[in-house]
């Protein structure tokens, strides 16, 4: 590497997905207010910049998006109807966040979690990437404040719909119990236990992709209408705010077959908003893990056809592994996750390259 090739320094940043979603739905505009409980979990998003001056570099923004196999110059001129094009959750973080321009960088994206698992990995991707180029702008946002600019982005630049809690998974990471008070506003309690119920729980947790990946469909946004016009305080949405306090609640008492009454409650109240939200192949999840004899289960995210199911095991560990051994049997795109709690949210850190 010559010196004109050299980076002045490299800026690493990485954050969690989430799984166990409990309440999921109610962090929405539509809903107004609502209570969510998630886990934030490794494998996590990582992002590293490397930053050279501008006069050093021909091309002053690359993106490298590993995961897919691209990388390319961002266009320093886009065009003014649509200029996000690529990857447009990256492009948009990067303008957004206004990066001096006396400074080029390139910027390299991966994550192990596969996309569209319902785990909130573009969330945990935008959080790493926004907390990462803050480390270029003058003062520093709180981990709240990436995770409202991470939400935004979506939302504001991008037009999609989209709760907040996998932002705030992403930025504060461990075990949370989300309040929204007024979309968006929200508080974070992060739920705080003892060693041996956060082993134990990160014993019993699986994560099982279903082998394709979620993507909004007709079926979603049919739901939202119905959502919309029920308001705020309907029944549906009750119904999953409530499995959020129950969730916490297990935590904290170590409880956890109350946690998986919960995440079964929660699943089939995704169910009564359309049968669709619980797919066939999360059905025939869900039954082996019945008969391995599991304590609950919850589709993440908001549910539909792909994506990933969350499994709450028994005492047994030999049960646990023969039920993700039957699990991936049953269909070869059904993949077992290897997963750990997250100590932390959102990491960042800078350092000099090596000589």
């Amino acid at each position: 590497m010559t010196t004109a090739q050299k980076p002045a320094f490299i800026i690493n940043s990485v954050a969690p997905v989430r799984i166990c979603d409990n309440g999921g739905w109610t962090d929405t505009w539509f809903a107004g207010h609502g209570a969510v409980f998630n886990i934030g979990v490794y494998p996590y998003a990582e992002v590293q910049v490397s930053v050279f001056r501008n006069h050093e570099r021909e091309r002053r923004i690359v993106i490298n998006a590993e995961n897919y196999g691209e990388r390319y110059q961002l266009d320093p001129q886009p065009a003014a109807v649509n200029r996000w094009i690529r990857h447009p959750l990256l492009e948009a973080a990067i303008e957004y966040m206004r990066v001096p321009e006396d400074l080029a960088f390139e910027v390299s994206i991966y994550s192990e979690a596969p996309s569209g698992a319902s785990t909130g990995t573009s969330a945990a991707v935008t959080v790493a990437l926004i907390g990462a180029l803050d480390m270029l702008t003058p003062g520093r946002l709180t981990p709240h404040e990436v995770a409202l600019a991470a939400q935004r982005v979506e939302t504001e630049l991008l037009g999609q719909q989209c709760g907040i809690q996998d932002q705030l998974c992403s930025a504060y990471g461990g075990i949370n119990y989300i309040e929204m008070f007024r979309y968006p506003h929200a508080s974070v309690s992060q739920i705080q236990v003892p060693n041996p119920i956060w082993w134990e729980l990160e014993r019993r947790l699986v994560l099982i992709y279903l082998g394709k990946g979620h993507h909004s469909s007709q079926v979603h946004e049919m739901v939202i209408r119905s959502l919309e016009n029920a308001g705020p305080d309907c029944p549906q949405l009750e119904d999953l705010r409530r499995t959020a306090a129950r969730s916490r609640d297990a935590v904290y008492g170590g409880d956890f077959a109350g946690l998986g009454r919960a995440m079964i409650d929660n699943t089939e109240a995704q169910m009564r908003l359309h049968p669709k939200l619980v797919s066939e192949d999360a059905q025939k999840v869900i039954e082996i893990a019945r008969q391995h004899g599991a304590l609950g289960w919850k589709v993440n995210g908001a549910g539909g056809e792909g994506g990933s199911i969350t499994i709450l095991c028994g005492d047994n560990s030999s049960a646990k592994r023969r039920m993700i051994a039957e699990i991936e049997q049953e269909n070869p795109l059904f993949k077992n996750i290897p997963i750990y709690l997250s100590r932390y949210g959102l990491r960042v850190w800078k350092h000099q390259p090596e000589c």
